[in-house]
């Protein structure tokens, strides 16, 4: 049963700032990924992490959304680039895109949510969909998408109830998860 969501307050982070915080953020990943399968798997590990984070700061359209509850705590954050149509992400997908997407992606107008995060004990009360919200609503590319562990759950089951349908399958690097590659067509 989803808890009503508690009053947040939103910060937006370019990668300046971002760099600042990363301890912050990397602390919530540790306790979000403390849990299995991901315990033990090197893709998930804090070292991992944080060169995935570390390398993004410099990707063009970076940027990190927190959330605050009304007491300052770190509730959950969600980050994120411009998905330019030279990352090898689309390569994998090309024949499986639809042509709307296919299109976004060669204009450059696709942001890539790379991760969203919300501390396990926050769960189930609407703050990963605030989040999701604030940062897409507030994106210059009208296309978004995302990639999630197949047998991820609940969040798997999220995503498409937000709108995302699943385009194909990926895997980041060949010692990453399968997961769904999934779009949000343009709202506005």
């Amino acid at each position: 049963m989803t808890k009503a969501t508690p009053a947040l307050t939103f910060a937006h982070h370019a990668p300046d700032r971002a760099r600042k915080i990363t301890d912050e953020l990397t602390a919530v990943y540790a306790e979000v990924y403390d849990v299995p399968p991901y315990i033990g798997d090197p893709f998930f590990s804090l070292e991992t992490f944080a060169d995935r984070l570390t390398a993004a700061f410099d990707m063009k359209g970076f940027e990190v959304v927190t959330a605050h509850l009304a007491d300052g705590t770190l509730a959950g954050y969600v980050h994120g680039v411009t998905l330019t149509p030279d990352r090898a992400w689309w390569a994998s997908l090309t024949d499986q895109l639809p042509d709307d997407a296919k299109r976004g992606a060669e204009a450059g107008e696709v942001f890539w949510l790379r991760e969203l995060m919300v501390l396990p004990q926050l769960t189930n009360q609407g703050i990963g969909r605030a989040l999701h919200d604030e940062m897409v609503t507030g994106r210059a590319e009208p296309w978004t998408t995302l990639t999630c562990i197949v047998d991820n759950e609940p969040a798997r089951s999220a995503y498409p109830r937000w709108g995302y349908e699943v385009v194909g399958r990926i895997k980041h690097a060949p010692e990453s998860p399968v997961y769904d590659a999934m779009v949000l067509r343009p709202q506005r």
